[in-house]
Order: structure tokens, then sequence, then C-alpha cells
């Protein structure tokens, strides 16, 4: 958990950032929210929000590779 904010807040703001500096879609950041909270509220949260994948904890490494190299971001 991030004191002070939480990660569905980071992620608002992330995408209001890029709509305020007229990032074309498909050019915004990816995110992928790492998180302890795997209750259905907080993915769909997550994903209304334009988070690109969701990982719970702990972090399956497979997982995190494969986003990795679907996003382009690793060979």
């Amino acid at each position: 958990m991030i004191p002070e904010i939480d990660g569905q807040d980071v992620l608002k703001q992330i995408r209001d950032l890029e709509k305020a500096m007229g990032v074309k879609p498909g050019k915004e950041a990816k995110v992928i929210m790492s998180t302890a909270l795997d209750d259905a509220k907080n993915i769909i949260e997550a994903f209304k929000g334009l988070c690109d994948a969701y990982l719970v904890k702990p972090i399956d490494r497979s997982q995190l590779i494969k986003h990795l190299r679907d996003f382009k971001l690793i060979p």
C-alpha cells in the first residue's frame, strides 16, 4: 500500500496528466497494477481507469514477464 494515496488514485493522475498533455491514444504509459487487493471491485476499478494489467501479490514472475513481452517492453 502506498502511504497517503492509493494505486487507483495514482492511475487516475497518470491518465489525467496524459489527457492534459494531449497524449494520443495508443501512446499512453503502460500501467501494470501490482497490489495485495484481489477483490472484484478493485480489479474492475483498475481496468475502468485504463490499467493495462493487474497482478496480485505475491507476483507471479512468469505473468509479469508475459505482460512485459506483450507490451514490447522486453524481448
